[in-house]
């Protein structure tokens, strides 16, 4: 059996770790899930053109996937932080680099880590969230 190698490890532990954030959110339906393969796919050319942005491919999907739930769906993430006001999507931050983030920019405060998204809506990924 063939090991992977690091440029295909990354991309799949950023498809988890944005898969996991759609379960959270109770949004991982099958075209959605379609999203984040298409993603997949097309940074796959990207890493490969620039394997030192290994590390930023996690961010990038979950930027793509929530541009393609905004086209189709409405905004992605729902901020869960602010309790007033209208609903906002939170953004990645940073936008090209590591150990990306859900932030609300409303509140200036970091939500949770991509792939974690479930701890900050109150449950588990793949649990009730909370409302």
């Amino acid at each position: 059996m063939e090991s992977i190698g690091p440029l295909e490890q990354s991309l799949h532990t950023a498809r988890a770790l944005v898969l996991t954030d759609l379960a959270a959110s109770q949004v991982a339906a099958a075209d959605v899930v379609s999203m984040v393969e298409d993603s997949v796919v097309q940074r796959r050319w990207w890493v490969e053109q620039w394997p030192e942005g290994a590390e930023f491919v996690a961010g990038l999907i979950a930027q793509d996937v929530q541009d393609a739930l905004l086209e189709r769906h409405g905004r992605w993430p729902l901020c869960p932080v602010c309790g007033s006001g209208d609903p906002h999507a939170l953004e990645i931050e940073p936008e090209l680099g590591p150990d990306p983030h859900w932030v609300c920019h409303q509140a200036g405060v970091k939500v949770a880590p991509v792939g974690s998204l479930g701890t900050a809506m109150g449950g588990a990924a793949g649990g009730d969230s909370a409302s």
